[in-house]
C-alpha cells in the first residue's frame, strides 16, 4: 500500500470560485463553529480577534484576508479550524470544512510558483484526487516571523 497523507479539507470562496485546501490532520486540534471574536486594537488586518476556547485565549485569523481574497462572509457553514502554527494555537476562519480524507503521497505534485495571491512559500504541494485539485498548505509558513510574534503577544493580552 502506498504512503498516504491524511488531510482536513476546507473551502475558501471568492466570488463564484471555490478553492479547496488541505492541511495535515496532525496540525488540526479541532474544528469549531464560528464564534464571535473579541476585536483587538492595532492587530494586523487579518486577525479578527481572540476567543476563549475552554480557558485558552486563541487568536482568530481570517485566512481569506491573509491570502488577499477579501473578508470572509460568515454563514452557518463557516468554521474555525483550530491549528498549531509552530507551537502556537491559532484559529483560522474557513468558509466550510468539507471532509477528512487520505491522499496517496504519489498524488501530490510540487507547488507551482504562484497560485492566485498565494505564493508557493505557503504551500507544500497540490494534491490530485480524481477530478479535484487540493491546495496543500504549510501552516507553519502562512505567517511571517513578525506576525507570529505579534500573535504570541495578542494571545497573552
Amino acid at each position: 500500500m502506498a504512503d498516504e497523507t491524511q488531510l482536513v479539507v476546507f473551502t475558501l470562496k471568492q466570488n463564484d470560485v471555490i478553492c479547496e485546501y488541505g492541511v495535515p490532520i496532525t496540525k488540526v486540534q479541532e474544528i469549531i463553529p464560528m464564534a464571535n471574536p473579541t476585536k483587538l486594537p492595532q492587530a494586523p488586518d487579518f486577525v479578527e480577534g481572540i476567543i476563549n476556547l475552554r480557558g485558552r485565549i486563541i487568536p482568530i485569523i481570517d485566512l481569506k484576508k491573509r491570502f488577499d481574497m477579501g473578508a470572509s462572509n460568515i454563514t452557518a457553514e463557516t468554521r474555525s479550524v483550530v491549528v498549531e502554527v509552530e507551537g502556537q494555537t491559532v484559529g483560522i476562519i474557513v468558509d466550510e470544512v468539507s471532509e477528512v480524507l487520505r491522499l496517496p503521497t504519489d498524488s501530490i505534485e510540487p507547488p507551482p510558483v504562484i497560485i492566485g495571491g498565494i505564493t508557493s512559500e505557503y504551500l507544500t504541494g497540490v494534491g490530485k484526487l480524481q477530478d479535484r485539485l487540493l491546495i496543500l498548505l504549510d501552516m507553519d509558513k502562512i505567517l511571517s516571523e513578525q506576525e507570529k510574534s505579534e500573535l504570541v503577544s495578542v494571545a497573552r493580552e
